[in-house]
């Protein structure tokens, strides 16, 4: 479809027209009167944003694979543009063919990001959607939710209509195809709740204790799973993987070709929830892998190719796969980027030769200034390993290392972000006993991000820090790294404080969502559209404990409101993982040996045990 004359004068008149016209190379044209299910894939947030995540584009290409199904996507408006469209009366759009997204028969968010929540609502509040689930009828689309923060549904319970747990990339095509079966939303929702993965909250009452914990979950619905299991794709060398990825027509955060090499992390960092909640590790094949990555830079034009995955060195045949993904960049004159790698003597060996002459920053991920506190969060990593690894760079010409730590962190001291400090200035003096006091212009960054206590990890028990408690922190380390070459920055701990509150939060901080939105907060994860005191106004009328939610420690037996949710991962290894971090006691890599953490019960591990008999998920 064409940019029709009024969205045209409307374009004319903001930031960046082509995030809202459609038409890129690679999108798909469908006769929407020829499909069952019209389904919109919504992003919370800008177009640049939205289109460098690789689900994206995963699920648009599977669900458009379907002939029965049309997979459009929608995005979050910038400001200027969404001041215009409610100038002129427009509402919320698909860039395949401006169609209003209340016309659709599924609108699919996916949740990244805890402060993203508001966007949501905006975004159903701009598409002429009624913001509750219980106040859509049968005209209006059905309103669902995937992705990491759905493995706390709670805060967005009275909103979604479904919540996906887990892979979508089977289940995501089942529930549209469930829509074409079924007459009426009542009967679809009970339908789909029968599958794994898919949580449907109006079937459930939370009941709460006079101290406000929860008592219970009742079932409104008899039929109604007791837990949600999430869903699983088992064989990820056989799932679908798009190879004519959408190339927008502007710069977007990841511009270029990616192959996801593998799923999950075997290493266990206590705070991590992606390496819990994306167990067990399932891996491509090289050869599938490099015939991916042929295709699309074929079908793109892109003139860099990324891998994805949590720790790319981890991919059990790394050292012949980057090798041979090296020949053949090198020959298309693409650029090869293999990030999150572990820096062993390979891996400077593939950096040196893909870089070159002119090498950019490396980055290293130490977490914590001491050993102790490393062992606490299950951080696997030495002093030798951070200072050889160092070492390494700055001999084969590295001037730019990164360092990045948590603040806040359970058991921190004092002491530990005195260690934050000592090992950046250990690092700048090994560069001048390496190189000279006079030889480059090396730089250390350090970089603190606030600890946010997630669910389904050995942490989720844990209290926050004080925003105070932040404050203090920062400042503490701001004056102990003042020194040339060193630049400290830090994460905003407003928003830290915000993130906690959903990330734990139930049911009742809804009506702290539903209020901040209608006092105007969006984009929250922006620093320039943050705004502390509408949130702070927000918390006050609404009266939402934020002590209740973020800096109280919880008992073991407290049900918590993301208990509903079966990751997969037993509690009882959660509870042990959390005593092994108070008596700083490590767990090693699941590749070296059961950790039995249960995912081995559903899928095929890493972790050596043998004869696994895999349950159907």
């Amino acid at each position: 479809m064409r940019v029709d004359r009024e969205l045209d004068n409307l374009l004319k008149k903001v930031e960046k027209p082509a995030r809202y016209t459609g038409g890129e190379v690679n999108s798909i044209e469908k006769d929407p009167e020829t499909v069952a299910v019209r389904v919109g894939f919504a992003f919370p947030d800008t177009y640049e944003i939205g289109m460098s995540y690789m689900g994206l584009q995963i699920l648009y290409h599977i669900l458009n694979k379907n002939e029965d199904i049309y997979c459009e996507r929608v995005f979050a408006p910038a400001m200027d543009m969404e001041a215009l469209m409610r100038q002129h009366g427009r509402e919320l759009f698909t860039l395949e063919t401006f169609t209003p997204v209340k016309a659709l028969d599924i609108l699919g968010f996916t949740l990244q990001y805890e402060l993203s929540y508001t966007n949501v609502l905006n975004m159903l509040d701009l598409g002429g959607i009624p913001l509750k689930s219980r106040e859509r009828g049968e005209e209006d689309p059905i309103v669902i939710a995937g992705g990491p923060c759905a493995f706390n549904p709670e805060p967005l319970a009275d909103f979604i209509d479904a919540f996906l747990i887990g892979d979508g990339e089977e289940l995501l095509e089942r529930v549209c195809m469930a829509k074409k079966a079924c007459t009426g939303k009542e009967d679809f929702l009970k339908t789909i709740s029968r599958y794994d993965g898919v949580y449907v909250p109006a079937f459930y009452e939370p009941i709460y204790n006079l101290d406000g914990t929860i008592q219970r979950f009742d079932k409104l619905w008899t039929d109604a799973p007791d837990r949600v299991k999430r869903a699983v794709v088992n064989d990820l060398d056989k799932a679908e993987f798009p190879v004519k990825n959408i190339v927008p027509f502007i710069d977007t955060v990841h511009d270029r070709a990616v192959v996801e090499t593998f799923r999950g992390c075997t290493r266990g960092c206590r705070f991590c929830q992606a390496g819990m909640i994306y167990r067990p590790v399932r891996e491509r094949r090289p050869e599938t892998i490099r015939k991916l990555a042929e295709q699309q830079l074929a079908n793109t034009g892109h003139d860099e190719l990324s891998l994805l995955s949590l720790s790319t060195s981890d991919y059990s045949e790394f050292e012949d796969l980057a090798v041979e993904l090296m020949q053949m960049c090198k020959a298309q004159n693409v650029a090869l980027s293999l990030p999150s790698l572990r820096l062993d003597s390979f891996s400077f060996r593939v950096l040196a030769e893909i870089q070159g002459y002119r090498k950019s920053g490396l980055t290293f991920a130490p977490e914590a200034g001491s050993q102790r506190l490393r062992d606490i969060i299950n951080k696997n990593i030495t002093e030798a390993d951070i200072y050889g690894a160092v070492k390494q760079a700055i001999e084969l010409g590295w001037e730019t290392i990164k360092l990045y730590f948590m603040v806040g962190l359970p058991g921190e001291t004092y002491a530990d972000l005195d260690g934050i400090g000592i090992i950046a200035k250990n690092i700048m003096e090994l560069n001048f006993k390496l190189r000279g006091r006079k030889g480059g212009r090396f730089r250390v960054t350090v970089s603190a991000s606030n600890f946010v206590p997630k669910a389904h990890t050995p942490f989720q028990w844990e209290a926050q820090d004080t925003p105070q408690q932040f404050i203090d922190k920062h400042n503490y380390l701001s004056a102990q790294l003042r020194i040339k070459g060193i630049h400290f920055n830090y994460h905003e701990t407003e928003t830290s404080k915000l993130e906690a509150v959903f990330a734990r939060g139930d049911r009742r901080v809804g009506r702290l969502l539903e209020k901040a939105h209608a006092l105007g907060c969006k984009f929250d994860g922006w620093t320039e559209h943050y705004r502390a005191d509408l949130w702070e106004k927000a918390f006050a009328e609404t009266e939402v404990d934020i002590a209740f939610y973020n800096y109280r420690k919880r008992s073991y037996d407290e049900i918590l409101p993301w208990d509903i949710i079966d990751p997969l991962i037993d509690k009882a290894f959660l509870i042990e993982e959390s005593e092994k971090a108070r008596a700083a006691s490590v767990t090693a890599d699941c590749r070296k040996g059961c950790a039995g953490c249960g995912i081995n019960r559903y899928a095929q591990c890493f972790c050596g045990v043998e004869d696994l008999e895999v349950a159907d998920v």
